[in-house]
């Protein structure tokens, strides 16, 4: 038809990630430390029934036994690539559960949050389990010595505060019996 213009043909549509607000074309990358990935693989590993614990090695086990501390990545090393993680543990397992159902756990949960959270894929786990322990054992274990100070601590502040009642009451029975 003459003097009818073809539509033009439309632009390729812009990768919304990689634009702004206006439309305009913008560069740029996410970079994750490996402590940032190991935080949420140590976070995600609460929820791994018979797992007691990733193990940070003897020294990691002193310095834990001296203070509490909340350092979920102990016993975690990672590789951390542009696109893909790889993932070594040493762990403590609970004895009398199936050590491969919990790996098997562990391979899909941390598989699941890093990518969840990174868009990044976990390509490996590797796992070294380190030592078995009954749930007492390391309950009584992971006591530490800070805390066996605080229960010292605490129940010498109880006896001392006993002693003073019964100095208390001695003194008001004695004023009594001289009235």
């Amino acid at each position: 038809m003459p003097g009818h213009t073809p539509p033009k043909p439309e632009a390729p549509a812009k990768d919304p990630k990689n634009t702004t607000e206006n439309g305009e074309s913008m560069n740029g990358d996410v970079t994750y430390e490996d402590k940032v990935i190991q935080k949420i693989i140590g976070i995600s590993l609460e929820k791994v029934d018979g797992l007691l614990t990733a193990d940070g090695g003897f020294f990691s086990n002193v310095a834990e036994k001296l203070v509490n501390t909340d350092n979920v990545t102990a016993g975690i090393d990672t590789e951390v690539g542009k696109k893909q993680v790889a993932v070594d543990l040493k762990i403590v397992v609970e004895y009398g559960k199936d050590i491969e159902e919990i790996y098997q756990q562990i391979k899909k949960i941390i598989a699941k949050e890093v990518h969840e959270m990174t868009h990044l894929d976990v390509i490996e786990v590797n796992v070294d389990v380190v030592d078995i322990k009954t749930k007492e054992e390391y309950e009584a274990n992971s006591e530490t010595v800070q805390d066996k100070l605080t229960n010292a601590a605490k129940a010498t502040g109880e006896f001392a505060s006993e002693q003073t009642e019964k100095a208390k009451s001695a003194i008001e029975q004695q004023k009594e019996n001289n009235q």
